[in-house]
């Protein structure tokens, strides 16, 4: 099953609810798809698509998204390929796990 944004956003909004703080913000960048933001300094965390400043972007497909969440997608190797792109504070990023693992 492949996510549409609005799809995706309430499958982070629902993990999000149960997730500890991240303690950053946080922006999936979809390009043309458009964007998910999680703002982890607010408790609970926040989930939208807007544009908001971001200490981390996370740029990538909605699929590869998707993938994480399902666990089918291992995050190290899909940097390494260039399915994903980090911009900002790579230790935010690695907060995501913690997200994830709902």
């Amino acid at each position: 099953m492949a996510f549409n944004l609005e799809e995706l956003t309430n499958k982070i909004s629902g993990l999000a609810a149960s997730a500890p703080s991240i303690g950053a913000k946080i922006k999936f960048d979809f390009g043309s798809d458009g964007i998910v933001a999680l703002d982890g300094t607010a408790s609970p965390m926040t989930v939208s698509n807007d544009d908001m400043e971001a200490d981390t972007t996370v740029k990538c497909s909605l699929d590869t998204v998707e993938g994480l969440i399902a666990g089918t997608v291992n995050p190290t190797t899909a940097v390494m390929m260039g399915k994903i792109k980090i911009s900002g504070d790579m230790s935010k990023a690695m907060s995501l796990a913690s997200l994830f693992k709902g």
